[in-house]
């Protein structure tokens, strides 16, 4: 229960009766708070209880609603997902005939996204730092369909000598790495990034990033 019907006929501490609005809709703020709160503050410190406080819900909405806070947070999680999909949509090697191509798309989609949705990419990083379900789901879920996309590709560009023959596990670090230019904005700032900045000059600065990093890891055979 998340407590008696108000007037209206919804309960208070629902999500509809706190924010108002199409139900829908109100699911959309719900995770979107979520996703801001992880983000800030990880998922250890980011108790049901702060959940609560920043949803503007009852106590109890989470386990009621969702059944764990780890079930909220995989919402969450799914919910950042589909929203950076929107954002031109998934990747497909089928798509692409050329390998450079599907490596240069799929490395301007990763920055588009870091600058659109840095919380989702916080979350990532912080999570990546250690073993838990949470790292599995988002390793089994998006991780690896996302490597397993590209690694063909990346195993014919390196016999062409166009890549350099490092690891898989080394190539996604150098290419994940400098996206902390993009969610760390406190020290970015601190370094001259300009403050504030609009949506497409971060998406920019994204695919300035991006074009650096495809310059240092994609070369002509023989240069």
């Amino acid at each position: 229960m998340t407590g008696s019907p108000d007037s209206s006929g919804q309960r208070a501490g629902s999500p509809t009766s706190v924010l108002g609005g199409d139900p829908a809709e109100t699911e959309q703020a719900i995770l979107r708070r979520g996703l801001d709160a992880f983000a800030e503050l990880g998922y250890q410190a980011t108790t049901v209880r702060v959940l609560a406080q920043r949803l503007g819900v009852s106590h109890n909405f989470i386990s009621v609603r969702y059944g764990s806070k780890f079930a909220f947070w995989c919402a969450v999680v799914d919910f950042a997902s589909s929203e950076a999909l929107e954002s031109g949509g998934w990747i497909f090697a089928e798509d692409y005939e050329d390998d450079q191509e599907l490596i240069a798309a799929s490395v301007r989609k990763i920055y588009r996204v870091s600058a659109q949705l840095p919380q989702l990419h916080r979350i990532v990083a912080d999570e990546a730092a250690r073993d838990s379900e949470r790292l599995d789901y988002l390793f089994e879920r998006y991780l690896r369909p996302f490597m397993s996309n590209v690694e063909p590709s990346i195993h014919r560009l390196v016999a062409k000598g166009i890549m350099p023959p490092v690891p898989v596990h080394l190539l996604y670090f150098a290419v994940m790495g400098p996206t902390s230019g993009l969610i760390q904005q406190p020290l970015a700032r601190k370094f001259g990034r300009p403050e504030p900045s609009s949506d497409d000059e971060d998406i920019q600065y994204g695919q300035t990033l991006a074009g650096l990093l495809l310059s240092g890891i994609m070369h002509k055979p023989g240069a």
